[in-house]
């Protein structure tokens, strides 16, 4: 369906599609999150160590890596409503294959499936949102889909505990997934710009998004974020513990608590974003504001309680970061047709970010102590500001 087309459906068919996408976004995420949550399930039930255990989450980044951008050239080259559909259905497949093995290798399979599904839903839903949200909703529509990865590993994380048996949990995500499969066609209308697919038109695309040096800025600003959010969440709750001295289940709700905040930044940056407020002004002072945070909160220097508002506050405020980069897509991307692919190379950068977050801090911590992430997060927040400024105008809509 073409922008003029998308215009003339009622305002209530529009946020029906809209909201449909972000639940299909809000079922992918908890894809990543059950893995987690049903640790100690497959530890007892399979014997798996911790080694494996993270892979089984760190799959999805991998793939995400190094498939972004030729997802998004499937998705322009087939449609993001019928690759959403696909993604969902892979998904369900991978779910319903995991719930079936019995050994480590086969869960791997089957999260690579799932992984292949995420990456597929992952791009292909946000590039929907900007031909069936009007103009003026448009940024309203991606900071509702910026909430899907926090929302949906929430839902896992407060789910989880209610099954007694984790293939019943797979089972239940994969019909979760296929439920939601079942009412794209219906709501999600259909759009008939579609390009023929050849490896040549691949090259051609990607050449063209790279050559957009605002492409370029928001997944390298997309990577910085993550690097710094997950420098901080993925051992948020061992810091708590030692520095709060809170039990493994406290320091779990309390993580769980400080994540699901970043949802109030990516609704707060659609609200700011519709009202007028720049771009390049939310980004810097999003990423300064998590540079200083992470100061107090891996430096000694302040008392446990004000240590975790600093995480609630890192993570609010970081919250618009994604909203506004995600939105900027349909800004920078070369001609209408390669948003899709500048949307691959954000999720590319995304989960680089998400890669080197960890590693580097862990082995940072481990190797000088809590004190060095302070510097790799504050750096990383100053280097994002820079490469805010050196973009920045290319983000400003056209009037």
């Amino acid at each position: 369906m073409t922008g003029d087309l998308a215009r003339a459906e009622p305002s209530s068919t529009r946020w029906a599609a809209v909201f449909l996408i972000v639940v299909a976004g809000i079922v992918a995420a908890l894809q990543v999150g059950k893995a987690s949550i049903a640790a100690p399930m497959l530890q007892g039930d399979l014997g798996i160590g911790l080694t494996a255990l993270g892979w089984l989450t760190g799959i999805f980044a991998v793939l995400g890596l190094f498939g972004g951008i030729p997802t998004g050239a499937l998705v322009a080259s087939f449609g993001a409503r019928r690759l959403l559909v696909v993604g969902l259905l892979v998904t369900t497949a991978g779910a319903a294959i995991g719930a079936l093995v019995t050994n480590l290798s086969g869960l791997l399979v089957s999260r690579v499936v799932e992984g292949a599904g995420f990456l597929l839903i992952t791009v292909a839903a946000p590039s929907i949102l900007g031909r069936v949200a009007r103009a003026a909703d448009r940024d309203l529509a991606f900071a509702l889909w910026s909430c899907f990865m926090p929302v949906g590993m929430a839902v896992a994380m407060l789910a989880g505990p209610a099954f007694e048996d984790w293939r019943v949990m797979w089972w239940a995500s994969g019909a979760l997934a296929l439920a939601v499969c079942l009412l794209v066609p219906l709501i999600v209308p259909a759009a008939g710009d579609r390009s023929a697919w050849s490896w040549s038109r691949l090259r051609t695309d990607t050449a063209a998004v790279f050559s957009s040096g605002g492409a370029i800025g928001l997944a390298v600003t997309f990577a910085l974020y993550s690097l710094m959010f997950f420098a901080l969440f993925s051992f948020l709750p061992v810091l708590l513990m030692e520095q709060m001295g809170v039990s493994h289940q406290t320091a779990g709700l309390l993580s769980a608590l400080a994540s699901v905040v970043n949802v109030i930044g990516n609704l707060a940056a659609g609200f700011m974003l519709s009202r007028g407020v720049g771009r390049p002004t939310l980004l810097i002072g999003a990423c300064l504001v998590m540079g200083v945070a992470s100061l107090g909160i891996f430096l000694p220097v302040l008392p446990a309680t004000a240590t975790f508002l600093l995480c609630v506050l890192f993570s609010a405020v970081g919250g618009l970061i994604p909203a506004t980069l995600l939105s900027s897509a349909p800004i920078v991307a070369p001609t209408a047709s390669l948003v899709p692919v500048v949307i691959g190379l954000i999720v590319q950068g995304n989960n680089l970010g998400q890669i080197l977050g960890p590693t580097a801090v862990g082995g940072a911590i481990d190797r000088f102590g809590w004190s060095s992430a302070a510097f790799i997060v504050a750096s990383a927040a100053l280097v994002a500001v820079a490469v805010v400024a050196a973009f920045g105008r290319r983000i400003r809509p056209q009037p």
